[in-house]
């Protein structure tokens, strides 16, 4: 199986190379603002000319916007715009005219409704102070050398990995990998190189195929199992709340940049800015490495992973939750199960956002019109099962494993839900496979198809 996988490695730059990766990445944000001042100067001059009357056919020429018109663009003025184009790689103005051009792209596609999801903005340019240094290289010498501690970029040279890159130089070694690109970036006052790869993957198996688990991500704990386990939320965030709160006083008090009257920082501004963004990107590395260790033990050790589709930017309008949810990372964990289950041969099913996991009792299958968050223990007036309200909403997404696939046994009594649960009284409905509409379908699948969504009956 091949797929595309990033290897990434923190950097120990000197002051020579930090200088030269900061001019390839300013270069890229010169051609990016350069080629977007371009386009906006023909658009807005196309739309003043329809203001007095202009026919279409006699109108301004318009601008192509693919990346291979408007690196022609550039080639033609880089001369004048940039005399001193030839101190970098020609890979730094590839890269923000490529940003450009997906930037472009991706607005209109929003516009016109071929791009789903949130409305995308138009591309703005570029701040030299505020924008996160970045360059990316798609050709010449990209490799890792064979001590494994240092990699050769073009133009940069030989740079000096902080940690050893044994894990890709092996699959490049054995050819079961190779380098499509190369990205240096800062992140959190910390050069970083990151490496898209094309990896030929080996089929792999779960420890237990036949195993079904649901999870059930919440604040109190990370994640619930249906096996009973609990996996502890760390609240990296809520722990390096005081620095963070005391590094940010500590920055207001400093004199900082001032663009209504071209004030710069000062020194002491820019060291605590540096410290405040080392205290956000360790929290951010902290959770992601919490993240990371809780999906790839699951998806090696069980065959089919249940989880739901929450309503996450709904959630956040609890201010006093919203916090507390942000520093979960609910997202980040569907997401990582998504490509590992697929990675270890395992499945993802996808609960639909209205099944109510957590108001159907996960013994009778009779479900409370209304549960309070406050309610921490399910009480069910049916059947009596008193039962923690994260455990029996994780029963009820690994439950919903039988109803997705039968295994051949014939059909399987499951439950279903409304698409809103009724106010009065309980609803006990029963589903078999199958008999959902076309309509009423889940959120859309991911990237490589690697989950499945069941789906709810509306009545």
């Amino acid at each position: 199986m091949k797929t595309i996988q990033a290897y990434r490695f923190a950097l120990d730059l000197t002051p020579g190379q930090e200088r030269a990766v900061l001019a390839h990445a300013g270069a890229a944000r010169v051609a990016h603002n350069w080629a977007l001042a371009r386009v906006k100067a023909v658009m807005d001059q196309r739309a003043a000319e329809r203001t007095y009357g202009v026919p279409d056919d006699f109108l301004t020429l318009s601008m192509s916007w693919t990346l291979p018109a408007l690196r022609k663009t550039w080639d033609a003025v880089k001369e004048q715009v940039a005399p001193w184009w030839r101190e970098c790689s020609k890979e730094a103005f590839n890269t923000g005219l490529d940003a450009l051009a997906r930037g472009l792209k991706n607005w209109a596609d929003s516009r016109s409704g071929k791009r789903a999801g949130r409305p995308v903005g138009f591309p703005r340019f570029k701040s030299r102070r505020r924008t996160t240094p970045s360059v990316r290289f798609t050709t010449g010498t990209i490799r890792v050398e064979s001590g494994r501690k240092h990699v050769v970029l073009p133009r940069l040279g030989r740079l000096k990995l902080h940690e050893s890159a044994r894990k890709l130089a092996r699959r490049l070694e054995a050819g079961t990998a190779r380098i499509m690109s190369a990205t240096v970036r800062r992140d959190g006052g910390r050069w970083h190189v990151a490496f898209c790869v094309e990896v030929e993957r080996c089929g792999r198996t779960p420890a237990r195929p036949d195993s079904v688990v649901g999870v059930d991500v919440g604040i109190t704990h990370l994640a619930v199992l249906s096996t009973g386990e609990l996996a502890d939320n760390p609240r990296h965030l809520t722990v390096a709340q005081a620095r963070l709160r005391t590094l940010g006083r500590a920055l207001s008090r400093k004199q900082g940049p001032d663009r209504r009257i071209g004030r710069r920082s000062s020194k002491r501004w820019e060291r605590t800015a540096a410290r405040l963004g080392r205290a956000h990107a360790r929290v951010a590395n902290l959770r992601r490495d919490g993240i990371h260790k809780l999906t790839t033990r699951l998806a090696r050790e069980h065959g089919t992973i249940v989880v739901e589709d929450l309503n996450v930017a709904g959630m956040l309008a609890n201010r006093r939750l919203a916090r507390h949810i942000t520093d979960v990372g609910f997202a980040e964990i569907r997401r990582q199960l998504t490509y590992k289950t697929q990675w270890n041969g395992g499945r993802l099913i996808i609960a639909d956002r209205w099944y109510p996991s957590s108001k159907t009792c996960s013994g009778c299958g009779a479900a409370k019109a209304k549960l309070a968050l406050s309610e921490r223990e399910y009480h069910c007036e049916a059947c009596g099962l008193v039962m923690n309200r994260d455990r029996n909403a994780s029963l009820n997404l690994a439950a919903l494993a039988a109803e997705f696939d039968p295994a051949g046994s014939g059909p399987v009594a499951a439950r279903g839900a409304d698409r809103k649960t009724r106010v009065r009284g309980q609803v006990a409905v029963k589903r078999e496979p199958g008999t959902a509409s076309a309509g009423q379908t889940g959120t859309v699948p991911p990237q490589g198809r690697t989950a499945d969504h069941v789906l709810t009956r509306a009545h």
